[in-house]
């Protein structure tokens, strides 16, 4: 049973008594067998499995008013969302398909929770269909934690806004911009009551795309939210609505975790390496190369290096890596040409940028997730 999703963005002091209401709520209650797919699921927390790797819900959390969705076989489509809810509090629903566990609902041959130092990628792609008619985000969603929990609510949540219709907002507050997987987003941050929520909002509207969800966990990580030792416990995509939803679809989903060791949860097998960084610095401005060095005895395929920025330091070009963002917590990766690193071999990649008060270096880098020493 999943009892809420988010708790009201108003009303604080109420947050507490309702998490822990509505966690023993779930506590008590069973998940109700499973309907096939092809059918309606109107039941407020029904679900039901498709291609026997993902489970469709129909989560319906806010409201006391009626939501079905029709179960295809690559996702659902909402065929009846009665009611609204107010737009400066939380919504009313989150209908979604997912891979993972949540609230103990696993879904099949799942190999989450992952601890994110033994994940090298964890690739995924999502299909929408909008209407214009509802109040509503289309949210994907990446749920993380200290430990492998299977059930309640985790520490930590991110959210991709793919799309927004009408006037609401994350949780939170912005604190800025951010270039991640390649796309450019705003960035919220806050905490519901229940857990820190970190938001990536698209200026536009995203109807199909796939990605590497580890791009974002790499965000959290790097401003604080997560850490390497933490869990990766399901990732979801579906809407939140407000107001109406009926005609809100998704028509395509898929989620892979690939781990070093292929062990859930396990301390898997993550790149071992050593990171020289060189620079020439004048007034204003300097250059960094940049060498990492596989130290490991397995050869690392597809490689993201993740550093921050001293403040105030900006990249302007860079050459022999994709290294976005251009401020803040940086993350180069790797180009096709040079996307292996034998054991024993090395990559380097360099960028010119400038810089106001003191020049200062980074003082920590990751390498697939793992710490690197530096030379």
């Amino acid at each position: 049973m999943r009892p809420y999703k988010h708790p009201v963005r108003g009303a604080r002091g109420l947050l507490g008594a309702l998490l822990t209401a509505l966690a023993a709520l779930a506590a008590l209650l069973t998940v109700a067998p499973a309907a096939q797919a092809g059918t309606a699921i109107c039941e407020q927390y029904g679900s039901t499995t498709i291609q026997d790797r993902y489970v469709v819900q129909n989560n319906r959390w806010g409201t006391s008013e009626t939501q079905c969705i029709d179960v295809t076989d690559s996702g659902f489509r909402v065929t009846q969302a009665d009611g609204s809810v107010p737009t400066n509090g939380a919504p009313k629903s989150y209908p979604s398909v997912y891979n993972g566990c949540h609230y103990t609902n696993c879904s099949p041959g799942t190999n989450l929770p992952a601890r994110l130092s033994s994940i090298s990628r964890a690739p995924t792609s999502i299909s929408y269909g909008y209407v214009s008619n509802a109040v509503y985000d289309a949210a994907y969603d990446i749920w993380l934690d200290p430990t492998p929990r299977t059930d309640g609510v985790n520490k930590t949540e991110i959210m991709v806004w793919f799309n927004k219709v009408g006037s609401i907002q994350p949780v939170g507050s912005q604190v800025g911009t951010a270039t991640v997987a390649g796309r450019q987003w705003q960035v919220w941050s806050g905490n519901n009551g229940g857990n820190d929520v970190l938001s990536f909002v698209a200026p536009s509207a995203i109807t199909s795309w796939s990605f590497d969800v580890m791009d974002f966990v790499r965000q959290a990580v790097s401003r604080g939210l997560a850490q390497d030792s933490w869990y990766l416990t399901s990732v979801q995509a579906g809407f939140e609505p407000w107001q109406n939803g009926a005609g809100l679809a998704v028509t395509s989903f898929s989620s892979t975790v690939e781990t070093g060791s292929g062990d859930p949860g396990g301390p898997g097998n993550p790149a071992a390496c050593k990171v020289a960084y060189g620079t020439n610095v004048w007034q204003g401005g300097f250059t960094a190369e940049v060498t990492v060095t596989n130290t490991g005895s397995s050869p690392v395929s597809g490689w993201r290096l993740v550093f921050a920025l001293p403040s105030g330091q900006r990249i302007t070009s860079a050459w022999g890596a994709a290294v976005t963002p251009s401020s803040g917590a940086v993350t180069a990766s790797d180009l096709t040409y040079n996307a292996q690193i034998a054991p024993g071999g090395q990559v380097t990649f360099g960028f010119q940028g400038s810089y106001g008060g003191t020049f200062a270096k980074p003082s920590g880098f990751t390498l697939n997730g793992a710490a690197c020493t530096t030379a």
